[in-house]
């Protein structure tokens, strides 16, 4: 089930739930146009489906104390699918990691890392990050300002899309 074989409905309901994860069945029901039952079995298929991935909360990393964000551009010494994937696994683990993607080019892998302080990614990168197998360079630039944070994809260009080419 890929995006264009969702009907309207089912994309109105991955909408609004995107924008706000914790309304109501009976709220997302009205604001889709049909009855809070079906609305219902249309979000389980569509969390089933692989569509809705979970459901959380953004929580403002600097008013936790995470005053430091940074991404780490990462080379590997060998590509090989099993090194690949044992990178990631590695990342996987350490929790100052938020996100990690593979990318095609001259690095490998960005991270994007939040720590309390310089300090505390600072060991991160010398004791963990450098320091793991396969590991061939790290290059790293510090977050200053975060201009747009905005998850999800953009529905509004799903629907022109689909509007173009039905």
């Amino acid at each position: 089930m890929s995006g264009s074989r969702l009907d309207e409905i089912d994309r109105k309901i991955l909408a609004e739930l995107q924008a706000d994860g914790r309304m109501t069945n009976v709220e997302l029901a009205k604001r889709v146009g049909i009855s809070a039952p079906p609305c219902l079995r249309r979000v389980r298929t569509l969390e089933e489906a692989g569509f809705v991935r979970g459901y959380h909360a953004d929580v403002n990393p600097r008013e936790l104390g995470f005053e430091v964000g940074v991404f780490a551009m990462v080379r590997l010494h060998s590509q090989a699918e099993s090194d690949l994937s044992a990178f990631e696994a590695r990342c996987r683990d350490w929790p100052l990691v938020r996100e990690c993607h593979m990318l095609n080019g001259e690095i490998d892998f960005i991270l994007k890392c939040v720590a309390p302080d310089l300090s505390s990614f600072q060991r991160f990168l010398t004791e963990e990050l450098t320091a793991a197998a396969n590991v061939a360079s790290v290059k790293t630039s510090l977050v200053i300002r975060c201009a747009k944070d905005e998850p999800g994809v953009p529905f509004d260009v799903l629907e022109a899309r689909l509007a173009r080419h039905p």
